[in-house]
């Protein structure tokens, strides 16, 4: 980083590699986690690759039935417990809250690091699983086919997963002691940035659904170890209770995943349309009452449990309920961005990428949540393409929009920006290729999972796999820029993009206590509409 080190900060304040092993800074910790889940999402896109390759012909003739059965769990697993669930709160929420909030560092320095390596340790525990034999029962581990069927690494990969359940848990505890405890002076509660307000309520849910599977994925274990009759019917259990266990933390688990991103998106909205966040309490609110009903709607995945149609009403009913505040958000920022003087800046693209991918993910849940059409197309390739424009979509267009954004206060250098937007637009029409047909699939009836299919879903399938290999050329490009910003990217001033945050009061790269002297919050958050900010 030339030119960066003519003054301290947290990059350079400390040298080698036992200074960033060993740091309690935040700001290292983040990027600890960056490298991390980087390395991981590479790992769970090339098993991607294969799985798309594999279906480019109906007979299957690139992989076993096994191998291929293999190859979606591990994706699956490699993205769900360690890309998407810790993508933004680890990194962007380990880096922005304290800044956000006007402290020198998270409320407990030593857990923070104690939940990277407990991040790491559980991947590797998972990583070995898999190329030890791998797994084949998919994300899920449904029962009894996880506990008495599958002859492959169960109880392994259930272990690495255990162990990085504890690093969210650590991390949600961490932000919400943190946020209630070291808030700078006159920042009330209706004063933080949404992105705080989001970590918060995603910090709830990681605190109280997480355990859940923690325990759920023990008793998998004990069962397949020592029959104990938890959920093998053979032995007098029963297998709908795994479902409702893994749902009651699988579906607020999505939550995890798509709130911290609806406060990335916040803050690229207000701050590229240069206006107040519209309905400023109703988009906070909101995210406390995603992750509050939230939890009451698992039992919508199994509506073809044989459970009772009134059970099945009521829970429809209530899935339809938490849509509710998903709108708000999505209205709220069409309405702030009416009339506001817009930036096409490329953050701001991966926002209105963002915006449509999760109206559309959104949209289709509604699909879903109605018991006659779930019927139909349960199983099928709706299920995955709704899937992946809510959690793939939404939480990857808002993690790449927050890392543009703030990569400048990261690095303390710009990227080039023309690179940035076209990326952006890569991102966003290879994703599109890539599943929307497989909306048109599932409708027809195709049942994912299958290695082969009949020849009429043969075209369908060849978009979707031209369209993955486009997506893979928009995800590897800022992995190449942003890596040579760091190195020749011209230096970021403090507030390149004339925002308003405390986060922006520091220099770029921050110094190692955030702030020479404690801030006090005398204004609302986003006050765009008081006075002129100015970029420097």
């Amino acid at each position: 980083m030339n030119g960066v080190e003519t003054r301290t900060n947290y990059l350079n304040a400390e040298y080698g590699l036992l200074s960033w092993l060993l740091t309690r800074d935040h700001k290292r910790i983040a990027i600890l986690y960056l490298v991390s889940v980087t390395i991981m999402f590479a790992i769970g896109g090339l098993f991607a690759a294969a799985v798309r390759l594999e279906l480019l012909t109906p007979q299957g003739d690139l992989l076993a039935a096994d191998t291929y059965n293999k190859m979606f769990s591990m994706h699956g697993i490699i993205m769900v417990f360690f890309f998407l669930l810790p993508a933004i709160p680890a990194t962007l929420g380990n880096f922005l809250i304290p800044m956000m909030i006007g402290a020198r560092d998270l409320a407990f320095p030593r857990i923070n690091l104690l939940s990277w390596y407990l991040y790491v340790i559980g991947a590797l525990f998972t990583l070995y699983a898999m190329v030890t034999g791998g797994v084949d029962t998919g994300w899920t581990f449904y029962t009894p086919f996880s506990t008495t069927a599958s002859n492959t690494n169960v109880v392994p990969t259930a272990i690495g997963i255990f162990i990085n359940g504890f690093s969210g848990i650590l991390t949600g505890l961490n932000f919400i002691v943190t946020i209630h405890r070291m808030r700078a002076p006159g920042l009330t509660w209706f004063r933080l940035p949404l992105f705080v307000w989001a970590h918060y309520a995603t910090s709830l849910i990681q605190v109280l659904g997480t355990p859940v599977l923690a325990i759920t994925l023990v008793m998998v274990a004990l069962e397949r170890a020592f029959h104990f009759g938890i959920f093998d019917p053979a032995y007098g259990g029963d297998p709908l209770l795994f479902q409702h266990l893994f749902w009651f933390y699988s579906h607020p688990a999505v939550y995890i995943m798509i709130l911290p991103a609806m406060g990335v998106i916040s803050e690229l909205v207000t701050c590229f349309s240069r206006k107040s966040i519209f309905g400023y309490s109703f988009v906070a609110l909101s995210s406390v009452a995603i992750a509050v009903l939230g939890f009451l709607v698992w039992a919508h995945h199994m509506f073809v449990t044989g459970m009772s149609v009134y059970a099945a009403m009521i829970f429809s009913f209530i899935s339809f309920g938490v849509a509710i505040p998903s709108a708000v958000k999505v209205f709220n920022w069409t309405a702030t961005l009416y009339k506001g003087s817009i930036s096409y800046s490329a953050p701001m693209l991966y926002a209105l990428g963002f915006i449509g991918l999760f109206t559309i993910g959104g949209l289709t849940g509604l699909f879903l949540a109605t018991l006659g059409v779930d019927v139909h197309v349960t199983d099928t390739y709706f299920v995955v393409a709704h899937f992946h424009y809510v959690m793939v979509g939404g939480t990857i267009m808002a993690y790449l929009g927050g890392l543009h954004f703030w990569w400048p206060k990261i690095t303390g250098r710009l990227y080039p920006e023309i690179w940035a937007r076209i990326s952006a637009a890569i991102v966003f029409l290879g994703f599109n290729l890539t599943f929307f047909p497989q909306f048109i699939l599932g409708y027809l009836g195709m049942p994912r999972r299958y290695h082969v299919y009949p020849d009429e879903f043969q075209v369908l399938n060849v978009l979707s796999t031209a369209g993955a290999s486009i997506l893979g050329v928009g995800y590897l490009l800022p992995f190449i820029y942003l890596g040579w910003s760091m190195r020749y990217g011209a230096l970021a001033p403090a507030n390149p993009w004339g925002a308003t945050g405390l986060e922006w009061e520091t220099p770029s790269p921050p110094p190692t206590e955030n702030f020479e002297t404690p801030p006090v919050v005398t204004r609302p958050a986003y006050a765009y509409d008081l006075e002129e900010v100015t970029v420097g």
